[in-house]
């Protein structure tokens, strides 16, 4: 593959003090296009996205899976598909420049995805939450067990080639966006590979680890969803 065409999306929701740092660190000499989608947001993260250069979209249906879905759906309508998807936090909790670390085994035809994991990287202090590292390790645990693939890491940092994940065809609109990737993939035999990432304290409050209903719902979904699929 030449030079590729790549796009990232950007689900955000009330990121507006993240999201501009996030789409700064970008390494934009490989991205033709980045995609914030405003998950509902009631601060500036829109207009922080757009003054950014970002192509800044409404989906004011909350969920996750909701808002990737809508940046996928803006990419269908446009001239031209992309050859790799970069999907990426709007909370600054990931290294945005290690975004080549995850398209180039893509690049070099490799593998059809890649996730981008915490596990096998520097975690800071504090950046996961213990009911994230055990949830983590119980659900790849389970992928594992009934599908066969060996995944360290359900991060939502990861790339995957276009056509891949129009094969895949995601349908989840909430938390179990991540794992439903994964398990699709691994029932597609397609090849993925989990590379090394880095960590941080993501800045504000998590939507999801940060309060009890959040860690509830996400884990029952995911755990929902691994056996959905079964």
């Amino acid at each position: 593959m030449e030079k590729p065409d790549v796009r990232v999306i950007i689900p955000a929701f009330n990121e507006q003090n993240a999201v501009g740092l996030v789409i700064d660190e970008i390494p934009r000499e490989w991205v033709s296009e980045i995609i914030v989608v405003d998950n509902g947001s009631t601060d500036d993260t829109f207009s922080q996205a757009e003054s950014r250069g970002a192509t800044a979209l409404k989906e004011p249906a909350r969920g996750y899976g909701n808002a990737c879905l809508k940046g996928m759906r803006h990419i269908a309508d446009s001239p031209s598909q992309p050859d790799i998807l970069v999907f990426l936090d709007g909370d600054h909790s990931d290294y945005p420049d290690q975004m080549v670390d995850l398209i180039r085994p893509i690049i070099d035809d490799q593998v059809d995805m890649t996730i981008g994991s915490r596990s096998l990287g520097v975690k800071e202090k504090g950046s996961m939450t213990p009911q994230q590292i055990f949830g983590n390790w119980l659900a790849t645990t389970l992928i594992k067990l009934f599908y066969g693939v060996k995944y360290t890491d359900l991060g939502p940092f990861r790339a995957i080639r276009y056509d891949s994940l129009m094969t895949i065809g995601m349908q989840d609109r909430t938390y179990g966006w991540t794992v439903e990737m994964q398990l699709k993939a691994a029932k597609l035999n397609l090849r993925t590979l989990d590379v090394p990432v880095n960590y941080r304290q993501r800045i504000g409050v998590s939507k999801v680890s940060g309060t009890v209903k959040g860690t509830l719902g996400a884990g029952y979904k995911i755990i929902y969803t691994i056996f959905k699929y079964l």
